[in-house]
This record gives structure tokens, C-alpha cells and sequence, in this order.
């Protein structure tokens, strides 16, 4: 099975493109090139009419030919009262001679919507431009991963295409369910944190695959050259083994007591997305901790049953986020669906397998809200049901959201047109 053509991500500054042998004023920082989405770009006018032999020639030894084309005083002070008054650092800078103006690159505050800073400072008189930094490609293989072409689920849901806007940096995901292989070397060492509510046996804990499956789907790391892809790899997890291995099969059995500990655990470590890979009876406890977790703003993300219908937990709670097996074709409106049918993820003891269901399902849903938070912090359930709802579908099968489509809603960036 052929790979689609995706992205291989390569940040650089969209309105100014450098050459090399900057100075260092003119050099992006690490930060910059690898989040994006938290610096803008910014031209002021700059009257300096020193001549210079090479366009985009900036201080003296980048270009030794000819005078330097300077920012000149207008231009810095313009540049400084800026970023004084939204509050914004200065990361890079340089003066572009072929269009007359001083580009700077600011840090924005964590705080602030990139969107509306950006509509700000475009309505501000001594901005001559303003704009997001944004990230462009070059084409080739979307992964480097041996596996990767096996992934129908990641063509289908437009992944390769969205790592381009969002890989799911920042954002915290509790993942409730068996334990979890964290050694896994498809697993970024460190990316998961464990907690057992269910015994001190930490070599079963290992040995879980339920949990190693969920786990893979959304932390699995790509272009690392060995296995698959995850759809949110940049999220951070936080492993909490509230069930344990059935009898037969890799299926999880807990009870109200250990969930109940976990979901706790979650709230309190202020877990942006809560995946419930999980169906069940429903429960007055749960509910009110689910419930308390929906009010300080985590995004709960549960498994519909294989009938199709909201009457277990933990999607019998309103403002629970749904999520189906697109394959069983319940095509139910107030649910996600997002492909459910021989899905491939990680195995325990560095191994890999296929498996089905609406738990897998549901982790690639929680991976792809996480992919949407890592953009909004402050996005909520009922946001990320709409964008996943309106979203075309990519690949094969109807109703499955479109990731880079509903990052691109969400950001106003359109780097799927091309991808596709």
C-alpha cells in the first residue's frame, strides 16, 4: 500500500525567507523553528536609503561588499514600542532592502490568541505587515516509519498533513485504562508518566496491551525509523492503570473503586483530555467525577459501546465527547467516528499488532482533540466536536474527520490543499 505524499516539517520565516551567513540577530531560535504558532511576523517601514550591492544584505560581514542596508532609528523605535506595548519579545530580525522595511520576529505570551494579536497589530499605524510565522515543506515520504504505510487510519484522518500545523506539544493526556509498555521504544522515553490504582505488580503493568495499544495510537513517535505513527507524539501521558487483563484476550476489567482513584488523579494533575477507552454500567460516583472534571474545563473523551447507542459510561454524561468505529455505521450525530477496524499499534515487549474496536478508535480521537488544544488551549469539547464534525472526510470511509482540515478551521492556515 502506497503512502500519500505528506510534509516533512520545515519551519522558516514566511515573509522572510533568509540566506546564509546571517548574523545572529537574524537567526530564528530553536524555540521559534520547532513551535511556530507561538511567534508572528512583523514588517515596519524603514526610509534608511543606504545603498547595498545584495538585496537582503544586513549588518556589516554578511555582506562585505557595498554598505549594510541598517534599520534605522524609525524603524527601532517603532520595532521597541511595540513590543512594549502587546507585550512581545523580539526573536529575529532584518532589514529587507527590495521592500523597504525592518521584518522582526516576535515571541508572543503564552497567554495570548496568535489570531487576534496578529488583527491587532495589523490595525496598528506603524505596522506595515503582520502575520503568523508560518511553517512550509518539502515534499517527500510523510515517515520514515517501516510500519507507516500500513497505517490506513493515519491516511484516512489527513495526520501526515496536520504534523505540520500541530504534533499535540503542551497538551496533557491522561490515559485511563490497563497499564501501559512505557519502555516500548516506539514510546518517547519520558513521554509517559505511570500511576497503578490497581496493584504494585509493575512487570504486568508492562505486559498490558490494551494500554499499550491506546497509548501507541496517540504517543507512537514518527520518523524515528522503526515502527508507526502516532497522532499526537508531542502530547505528554499520563498512564494510569485502573483495569487489569481479563481472562482471555487483551480486554481490561475494572470497577468503580480504581476508576474512580484514577479519574481523580487526572483532574487533580490537570490533565487537558481524559481518554476512556471503555464502556460500562452507570455510575452515581463517576459520573460526578466526570462531571467535575467537565467544569474545570478537561476534555473527557469516551468509547461508544459496539450498539451504537449513549447509555453506558461514560458517554451517557452530557459534554462527554463520543466516539465510534466509523466501520460499524451508527453515523450517530452527537458521536465522532474515526476508523475502528485493524488498527495498527504498539504491543507489549517492543512488538506491534492490529487491532479493532471503538477503544482505538477513541484514542485517535483524543489524539486528534490534542492536536487542536496544542493550537487553543482553551478549546473546549463542544469546539472540538464541531471542528471534527465539519471536517471532510479523507480517505475511504464516511464521516471520519479530516485532522489538517479542522486545524486549519481552527487556525485560519490552509497547508492542506497542497498536502492533499
Amino acid at each position: 500500500m502506497r503512502a500519500p505524499a505528506a510534509l516533512v516539517l520545515a519551519a522558516g520565516l514566511a515573509a522572510c525567507a533568509a540566506g546564509p551567513g546571517l548574523q545572529p540577530s537574524a537567526t530564528l531560535p530553536a524555540a521559534a523553528r520547532e513551535t511556530p504558532r507561538r511567534y508572528v511576523v512583523v514588517t515596519v517601514r524603514n526610509p534608511t536609503a543606504a545603498p547595498a550591492t545584495h538585496a537582503a544584505s544586513t549588518l556589516h560581514g554578511y555582506d562585505s561588499v557595498g554598505a549594510p542596508y541598517l534599520a534605522g532609528s524609525s524603524a527601532r523605535g517603532a520595532a521597541d514600542a511595540l513590543a512594549k506595548e502587546f507585550r512581545l519579545e523580539r526573536a529575529a530580525s532584518w532589514p529587507i532592502q527590495l521592500l523597504g522595511v525592518n521584518c522582526l520576529v516576535y515571541a508572543i505570551p503564552e497567554s495570548a490568541d496568535a489570531a487576534a494579536l496578529v488583527a491587532r497589530l495589523a490595525r496598528d499605524p506603524r505596522v506595515e505587515s503582520a502575520q503568523p510565522l508560518l511553517a512550509f515543506a518539502t515534499l517527500g515520504a510523510p515517515y520514515n516509519d517501516p510500519y507507516a504505510e500500513l497505517q490506513r487510519n493515519v491516511a484516512q484522518m489527513g495526520i501526515a498533513q496536520a504534523h505540520g500545523l500541530s504534533r499535540g506539544a503542551g497538551v496533557r493526556i491522561a490515559l485511563i485504562d490497563t497499564g501501559v509498555d512505557v519502555g516500548h521504544p516506539d514510546l518517547a522515553p519520558g513521554a509517559a508518566r505511570t500511576r497503578n490504582f490497581v496493584d504494585t505488580d509493575a512487570a504486568a503493568f508492562r505486559a498490558d496491551a490494551h494500554g499499550t495499544a491506546v497509548a501507541g495510537v496517540i504517543g507512537a513517535v514518527p520518523n524515528n525509523g522503526i515502527g508507526i505513527v502516532g497522532v499526537a507524539p508531542d502530547a505528554q501521558l499520563l498512564a494510569y492503570k485502573a483495569c487489569w487483563r481479563a481472562a482471555t484476550g487483551i480486554a481490561g476489567v475494572c470497577n468503580t473503586f480504581t476508576l474512580a482513584q484514577a479519574l481523580a488523579a487526572a483532574i487533580e494533575a490537570r490533565a487537558d483530555i481524559i481518554n476512556l477507552s471503555l464502556a460500562g454500567p452507570s455510575d452515581p460516583l463517576l459520573t460526578r467525577l466526570v462531571n467535575e472534571g467537565l467544569a474545570r474545563g478537561t476534555i473527557i473523551v469516551g468509547a461508544v459501546p459496539a450498539d451504537g447507542l449513549r447509555r453506558t459510561f461514560p458517554t451517557d454524561i452530557p459534554g462527554v465527547l463520543a466516539v465510534d468505529a466509523a466501520e460499524a455505521g451508527h453515523h450517530a450525530r452527537d458521536t465522532v467516528a474515526a476508523p475502528g477496524r485493524d488498527i495498527l499499534s504498539l504491543a507489549p515487549d517492543g512488538h506491534y499488532d492490529f487491532y479493532s474496536g471503538s477503544s482505538l478508535a477513541t484514542a485517535e480521537v483524543t489524539g486528534l482533540v490534542a492536536l487542536l488544544r496544542s493550537e487553543r488551549p482553551r478549546l473546549t469539547g463542544s469546539d472540538a466536536l464541531s471542528l471534527l464534525r465539519q471536517s471532510p472526510s479523507s480517505g475511504g470511509i464516511e464521516g471520519v474527520p479530516n485532522a489538517c482540515s479542522a486545524l486549519a478551521a481552527l487556525t485560519h492556515r490552509s497547508p492542506c490543499q497542497a498536502a492533499r
